[in-house]
């Protein structure tokens, strides 16, 4: 029997995605792209999707869909009023605007070089308080760290 490659386009499966979030608790996607490093390594790292019950707050990772239709995870460095300002872990330019219902999902656990982290974890409140404090010096900091990374392989 022949099997057949289908290649989805991103915003169909992202919504297939968000469809099981109606049925499940908790539903894994494998990182793509760079914007969550160091703490998320794409095609390394898997993020842990729920549904969102409580209010967001600051350092929360979530899911949410820009109004260009392409989805975003990134975490909350500013509350204004009814909208957020994020930034991804790797940037330190903030995007602001971001209204509760473009929000399509909130990060509950994070399975990092195979250890699954949640909330209270040593790396987990690294990057929620102390990196997200570091927003001017991260693009520094990440060279140094891609630096290191490199010469240690």
């Amino acid at each position: 029997m022949e099997h057949k490659l289908r290649i989805l386009p991103p915003e169909v499966l992202m919504e297939q995605l968000l469809g099981l979030l109606e049925e499940a608790d908790s539903v894994p996607l494998v990182i793509s792209g760079n914007s969550m490093s160091p703490f998320l390594i794409h095609g390394r790292d898997t993020v842990y999707l729920s549904k969102v019950t409580e209010p967001l707050k600051r350092g929360d990772m979530i899911l949410y869909q820009r109004a260009s239709g392409a989805y975003v995870l990134h975490r909350i460095c500013r509350v204004e009023g009814e909208t957020y300002c994020l930034v991804g872990d790797a940037q330190c330019v903030i995007e602001p605007g971001i209204r509760r219902d473009q929000v399509r999902a909130i990060v509950t656990a994070v399975r990092r070089k195979e250890k699954l982290l949640k909330k209270g974890s040593f790396w987990w409140e690294f990057f929620e308080h102390f990196w997200l404090r570091l927003i001017p010096l991260r693009q520094p900091l990440v060279r140094i760290y891609s630096r290191l990374w490199r010469e240690r392989k």
